[in-house]
């Protein structure tokens, strides 16, 4: 699969966005799409496409009915960033 991503890795074009997409983008990261990250990932998708942003941290996560934690136990670091990186949407406001 050949994707076109910026200097970060986020796609350039976000129609090129598929669940496969988002497994190799994940893995160039060293990780794996999990059930559990793919369901983060494309309700993420719905929510940007509902409402034109990327939903803060703590509003995802109520959405989700997870707390902030699991969402870092799962991710590590950076949960909307990796979230938003492999579903293909924007970089989230106020990540550097």
């Amino acid at each position: 699969m050949n994707l076109t991503v910026d200097t970060e890795g986020f796609l350039v074009n976000r129609d090129d966005w598929s669940e496969e997409a988002a497994r190799e983008l994940a893995r160039a990261d060293g990780m794996e799409v999990s059930d559990e990250i793919m369901r983060y990932i494309v309700e993420a998708r719905k929510m940007y496409d509902a409402n034109g942003v990327v939903p803060p941290i703590r509003k995802f996560a109520k959405a989700m009915d997870v707390s902030t934690k699991d969402l870092y136990d799962t991710f590590q670091k950076g949960p909307m960033k990796l979230i938003c990186k492999w579903g293909g949407l924007p970089k989230p406001t106020g990540c550097v």
